[in-house]
């Protein structure tokens, strides 16, 4: 877990100074790439594609997945995809409500699954580089 705690250091100091929304966003970021890289308890990127699927919510998650054009996605699919429960774990991560919550995953998961699926291709449980994706959306944070 030490290149992710130290990814997500690099995050918390990038947000330092800025406005409460700011920081609920990067927290929740911090709490979503947490769950994407952590593979132990059924969690991990392909758990999350799975749970998408079971949603009826295989095109959107595939459009992220695949190489061509990301499809949106709306805060109540997030909520019917995620449910109770990994829904509010993430929003109590971030300090949010459920719905602040469902409504910036809607807003920035479909760019972290793009980016953690090059060429179209899910990385094998362990092979996400939180780092990287933190680097790839400090621009959120007017870093």
């Amino acid at each position: 877990m030490g290149l992710l705690d130290s990814a997500l250091g690099m995050l918390g100091g990038m947000n330092q100074g800025n406005n409460g929304s700011t920081d609920s966003k990067s927290m929740l970021i911090q709490a979503a790439i947490g769950m994407l890289s952590n593979n132990q308890s059924g969690g991990g990127l392909q758990s999350l594609i799975n749970t998408f699927h079971q949603a009826g919510l295989a095109d959107i998650v595939q459009s992220w997945v695949g190489t061509g054009q990301n499809l949106p996605i709306s805060a109540a699919q997030i909520q019917q995809a995620l449910g109770g429960g990994q829904l509010q774990q993430l929003a109590d991560a971030a300090g949010i409500s459920h719905e602040g919550a469902a409504s910036h995953l809607a807003e920035f998961l479909p760019g972290i699954i793009d980016h953690l699926t090059p060429h179209g291709q899910v990385p094998e449980a362990g092979n996400i580089n939180p780092a990287d994706v933190l680097q790839q959306f400090s621009s959120l944070f007017g870093k």
